[in-house]
């Protein structure tokens, strides 16, 4: 019983420092504020990659783009 106790209170103390992370300014993001590292990445790219997407699929749709594969709009 006693190991037990020993580690809840253990993990208790660290989830403590936890508790305020505080605000991130947008000068303290550095590199992640860069466009370079959003998920996306270029955007031709994304858009090729939509492309072939669509191509193989046979359809298009879920992009912004009015009707779907189907041929109906």
């Amino acid at each position: 019983m006693k190991p037990t106790l020993c580690i809840s209170a253990c993990l208790l103390l660290l989830l403590g420092g936890c508790g305020n992370l505080g605000q991130v300014n947008p000068w303290e993001k550095g590199n992640l504020a860069k466009p370079s590292m959003s998920f996306d990445g270029d955007p031709l790219d994304q858009r090729i990659e939509q492309h072939i997407y669509g191509s193989k699929e046979n359809s298009s749709g879920g992009y912004g783009v009015g009707g779907g594969g189907c041929g109906c709009n």
